[in-house]
């Protein structure tokens, strides 16, 4: 790959927020070495890892990618034979750790990521050194006392030696014999030597060692005769821990030296591993996707953007070249986004070679060029004497002495800073001569010739990037298959200049050219205007599609809803007989009772009686019936004239019914519920006329209904266990009555002690079937459902 393409695209900028999004310095390392590669296998393998730590990270995993710290150089010196220190073993240990949890949460992944568990492979796990560490060193850096036995008894004669150093001091500063002599009743160090303060003029008076005095000369620190000697053992107790460190230290070292080689792979592993979520955290960050490779060396990008432009203003572009045509040749105003399509191309090729992701939407596909080359910008050097046109030429010499059919070629204003005839000449036999070698090929100008030529070549396509009349002002946007005006004229009367000279400057120009960028101009015109039609198309099929399944959805609850109904009837029928079944079973025993031992007057009234009960019980059956055969009533096919407002309908193919509205033509409007509809007359079926009055059918069954319903739910909720069974008893016995074959039970969450309690009680109960617990639209855990026997 080029080197010098990477600078030109910018691709140093990408790999600085890569750099951003790593969490360690191993992690960011590779980042900052990422480069392009050519081998479509080698491609391929880096996309499929950072499809894999997307995929991770979109799961919402944690990974553990904290606390990994730059520990090479510590292991370098370790190996060395350098005895390393402890702050050395806090970041070892942390090190450590990490890599034991990076371990583990691969080993506890469920979706495969093998690319990525190769890599963890690598990591080694040294839970005994990491132990040695701990149990060796602070958090903080110190040496525990921990570390030996012998640094434990060491350290207790030295805290011993200080108290007893201490306590004498402290009693000759509030002694009475020497408050005098003292300068300050304090006790200090000086050379790790416990002194005190003393007047210069008493220094002979005070029995001890002068070890320092102060800057005016007025106060002398001795330390006195009375601890010379504990500040003496204290000093040696202090070189004794010195040397005891250092042993524990060299031991500690040794160990670490001896794992330095499988440290230093475990470091390349949890590095990699870093930077393959940081190449995800990146695509997230820039809500980029997975290009598709192809081996057929075309690009398709759609909705593409470049990444280093801010979101909120950069505009999406779709561009392809490579499989209807290889060569693009792209025109348009100055400022109208023609290099900036140059550089999103190229840095997408460098962006999905390196294994990265590209902000585009899905489905854009790119291939695997072997070398991407560009030639952007203005670089004319005043030290080499070369000019613009100079400059651009000896890049594209550079360029056309090494390309290949596999390549990639970005070529900005090809031909321009020299006579413009010569110019669009080079240009157009440079173009022949890329295509010719099969290369893939974007380049942008200014030179009406190239606009002719592309149309006048197969395999080579004009594009523009489109420009608003009205405001005057680029879009941004890039059109291919039309070329474009460079729009002088309009943007410098835009920029200010004065109206006449630009008049002026179009008398002056070719009619030929005038009369073509006349056709041009009306062309994107027309372009627009069919783009726009077509957006305004798409959304009315959107908004179609989203009514039909609205629409679908609606139907689809109405049809739940009339279930509903049935079920509800069905249930209430079965509760009517098993009503009137119990109700004729109890006039049967009465009869026996009475024919047993009443008289015959007696028995004809008791006769009279159970015929007004079955009478009264059937008919409620016979009401709840005909509720039932309303119910399923479809009535009769309608016409327009038989039809009005307020008019009862069946629609046959909803199975619903409704009121008409309106009656237009062979059209009804039809209110179901909270939708209107326009139904075809043949699709409706009269019911009930507007004009007909309500009839009270049914009245007596309903209104025995009335006072014989009981309530299918109980609500228990805030009572105790003991007060809920009694409670449950009496509305079991209510349901038995009333013929339910299922109750609800409301007993809420809270706790769990309540639902518990009544969820053992209703199991041993002798007049329940079985329980369940609710559905969502129930109460779910909140509400227990029975059905008893």
């Amino acid at each position: 790959m080029d080197s010098s393409v990477l600078t030109t695209l910018e691709f140093h900028k990408v790999r600085t927020m890569l750099a951003a999004a790593t969490g360690s310095v191993l992690g960011r390392e590779v980042a900052e070495a990422l480069a392009p590669v050519s081998d479509a296998s080698d491609v391929e393998w880096r996309l499929e890892e950072t499809q894999e730590a997307f995929d991770l990270l979109a799961a919402a995993a944690i990974v553990p990618l904290g606390g990994i710290r730059d520990i090479r150089g510590h292991l370098q010196r370790a190996d060395l034979g350098a005895v390393l220190e402890p702050p050395d073993f806090v970041a070892i240990a942390s090190t450590l750790y990490a890599a034991r949890r990076m371990k583990q949460f691969f080993a506890d992944l469920t979706d495969p990521a093998p690319r990525l568990e190769e890599t963890a492979a690598a990591i080694a796990v040294f839970r005994n050194l990491e132990n040695a560490i701990e149990d060796t060193v602070s958090d903080q850096g110190a040496v525990l006392d921990s570390a030996s036995p012998e640094l434990a008894r060491i350290r207790r004669e030295i805290r011993v030696t200080q108290g007893r150093v201490k306590e004498k001091l402290d009693h000759i500063i509030h002694s009475g014999e020497y408050q005098k002599l003292l300068q300050d009743a304090i006790v200090t160090m000086r050379g790790d030597r416990y002194v005190i303060p003393v007047k210069q003029e008493y220094r002979h008076a005070f029995p001890g060692i002068v070890h320092d005095q102060s800057a005016s000369g007025a106060t002398v620190f001795i330390e006195p005769m009375a601890v010379v000697n504990l500040n003496n053992d204290l000093k040696q107790l202090m070189a004794a821990e010195i040397n005891e460190v250092e042993r524990i230290l060299r031991r500690l070292t040794a160990q670490v030296a001896a794992a330095a080689g499988q440290l230093l792979e475990t470091c390349r592993a949890l590095g990699q591993i870093d930077f393959a979520f940081a190449k995800a955290r990146l695509a997230l960050n820039m809500n980029a996707v997975r290009p598709l490779l192809n081996t057929a060396g075309y690009v398709n990008l759609r909705r593409a953007r470049h990444p280093l432009i801010p979101a909120e203003i950069v505009v999406p572009i779709d561009v392809r070249v490579g499989k209807e045509f290889h060569v693009l040749v792209i025109t348009g105003p100055n400022t109208g986004g023609k290099t900036v399509t140059l550089k999103t191309v190229g840095l997408f090729a460098l962006m999905t070679q390196a294994g990265l992701f590209i902000p585009a939407a899905s489905q854009s596909e790119m291939p695997v060029f072997a070398n991407v080359y560009a030639d952007i910008g203005d670089e004319q050097s005043i030290e080499q004497s070369l000019s613009t046109f100079s400059a651009h030429m000896t890049n594209l010499v550079r360029i056309l002495g090494r390309v290949a059919a596999a390549d990639l070629v970005l070529i900005d204003e090809i031909g321009a800073g020299t006579d413009p005839d010569e110019g669009a000449a080079l240009a157009m036999s440079i173009l022949e001569y890329l295509h010719k070698r099969g290369t893939r090929v974007i380049a942008t100008t200014h030179y009406s010739e190239l606009k002719t030529f592309a149309y006048a070549r197969h395999g080579i396509e004009n594009a523009s990037v489109e420009f608003d009349v009205q405001t005057l002002r680029p879009t941004y946007r890039l059109q291919i298959g039309m070329p474009g005006s460079s729009k002088a004229f309009l943007i410098s009367q835009r920029l200010g200049l004065d109206g006449a000279i630009v008049a002026r400057a179009q008398e002056l120009i070719d009619e030929d050219y005038a009369e073509f960028d006349k056709v041009l101009t009306a062309l994107e015109e027309q372009k627009k205007t069919f783009a726009d039609r077509q957006e305004e198309v798409l959304l009315l099929q959107r908004e179609g599609e989203e009514l039909r399944r609205s629409l679908a959805k609606e139907k689809e609850s109405l049809a739940e809803k009339k279930k509903q109904i049935i079920d509800k009837a069905q249930s209430e029928a079965e509760r009517v007989l098993r009503q009137a079944r119990a109700e004729a079973e109890a006039v049967i025993a009465d009869l026996k009772a009475k024919f047993a031992s009443e008289t015959m007057r007696e028995r004809q009234q008791a006769i009279d009686g159970a015929r007004r009960r079955l009478a009264a019980g059937l008919s409620s059956v016979r009401a709840l019936g005909e509720d039932e055969g309303e119910e399923r009533e479809q009535g009769l096919p309608v016409t327009a004239g038989a039809l009005v407002p307020g008019a009862k309908v069946y629609v046959t193919t909803l199975g619903q019914k409704g009121t008409v509205l309106a009656v237009t033509g062979d059209e009804a409007t039809v209110q179901m519920g909270i939708m209107k509809l326009n139904v075809p007359l043949a699709n409706c079926r009269l019911i009930e006329p507007a004009s007909a009055p309500q009839e009270n059918r049914g009245r007596a069954g309903v209104d025995l209904a009335k006072a014989q319903q009981a309530s299918r739910a109980v609500d228990i909720r805030g009572q105790t266990v003991e007060e809920a069974e009694q409670a449950l008893d009496k509305f079991i016995d209510d349901a038995i009555l009333a013929g339910l074959g299922e109750i609800i039970v409301i007993h809420g969450k809270g706790t769990g002690a309540l639902k518990k309690g009544v969820r053992a009680y209703l199991k041993a109960h002798r007049a329940v079937r079985e329980i369940r617990i609710g559905e969502i639209g129930e109460g779910g855990d909140g509400v227990t459902v029975a059905r008893l026997k």
